[in-house]
């Protein structure tokens, strides 16, 4: 009789065991690209199968990761931060996977500073994300006006990949994006687009460090049942990432083969420029939170003016 049950409970243990997976919710676009390189290689963790689903927006992943149904994802550090306030921290933060690049495209082969900009509109993308906060502190810094004459319109009534067809199509002047899209208006205009660099050229003057643009996020119940589970995906995470620094070329071909939404060669020349990183939660913690404050200045109701908790920095990377 015991060595029956002994045989039942064995069963379903490996039952339990092989039906076990872990899921990755990747945001279709640049913060995916790491990613390309396991979505070839690692669909296994021992026994655990890996799964990969693509999503347009956090907005389409969240819901989903607050379901239990996606355990890993990527997003905005500012998303990942109210997500944390307002689940009652089901949501943590892994590491740092992305630093800032943000840069002024324009056509305008006059534009050499920002200040060149006065009583211009220009387009931002990603209202309510790091783009607008990064933005609208170098205004400040650099002591031009916000929506007035005497200095700049800011506008963010598009999609951020609509952003580029409409600048090189001639319907809007003068736009402030990241990473990949720099890359492609200078690719789409055969070179003929004028970057000016905000990272390098006004950012960086006023602030110690890079700040983060992209975090890797787990569900906290996932990361406290699963930690060796956990610390194998994040070690692959940071060989994948160094493959695709090593080579970009072939980590183009796989996100067109995995339907990233972006070119080979576009990828390729980008990811140089991406400022493609892997920070620990904790390490990474003062540049979170020197970023997450300027949000809290700029809107005192973000967070409720109060910055995450330490559980937040996951700690057993």
């Amino acid at each position: 009789m015991k060595k029956n049950v002994l045989s039942l409970l064995c069963i379903l243990f490996s039952i339990n065991v092989f039906s076990q997976s872990i899921n990755i919710g990747l945001l279709n676009g640049p913060s995916c690209i790491p990613c390309a390189q396991l979505n070839e290689n690692l669909h296994k963790i021992g026994e655990t199968e890996v799964e990969y689903e693509m999503f347009a927006t956090p907005q389409e992943l969240l819901p989903k990761m607050i379901k239990k149904e996606i355990d890993i994802g990527f997003m905005p550090v500012n998303v990942a931060a109210k997500v944390y306030d307002s689940t009652n921290h089901k949501i943590i933060c892994c590491g740092i996977t992305g630093e800032g690049n943000l840069a002024l495209i324009t056509k305008n082969k006059n534009i050499k500073s920002l200040k060149d900009l006065k009583g211009k509109t220009v387009f931002v993308a990603g209202l309510g994300a790091t783009p607008e906060y990064i933005t609208k502190y170098i205004l400040e810094k650099e002591g031009i006006l916000l929506n007035d004459e005497k200095g700049i319109f800011l506008d963010f009534s598009l999609p951020t990949n609509q952003i580029v067809p409409e600048l090189l199509a001639g319907k809007i002047d003068y736009a402030i994006v990241p990473e990949p899209f720099i890359t492609i208006a200078s690719e789409k205009s055969n070179n003929k687009i004028n970057i000016i660099d905000l990272q390098k050229d006004y950012f960086l003057k006023y602030f110690p460090q890079n700040y983060p643009l992209t975090v890797m996020v787990v569900r906290s119940d996932f990361a406290e049942e699963n930690p060796d589970l956990l610390k194998t995906f994040l070690e692959q995470y940071k060989s994948a990432l160094s493959w695709i620094l090593d080579n970009p070329s072939d980590a183009g071909q796989l996100c067109e083969k995995f339907n990233y939404g972006l070119k080979k060669n576009v990828v390729e020349k980008s990811i140089p420029k991406s400022n493609y990183v892997f920070i620990p939660a904790v390490k990474g913690k003062l540049n979170i939170e020197s970023l997450l404050q300027l949000f809290i200045e700029e809107d005192n109701s973000f967070l409720n003016g109060k910055l995450p908790e330490d559980d937040f920095y996951y700690k057993n990377e």
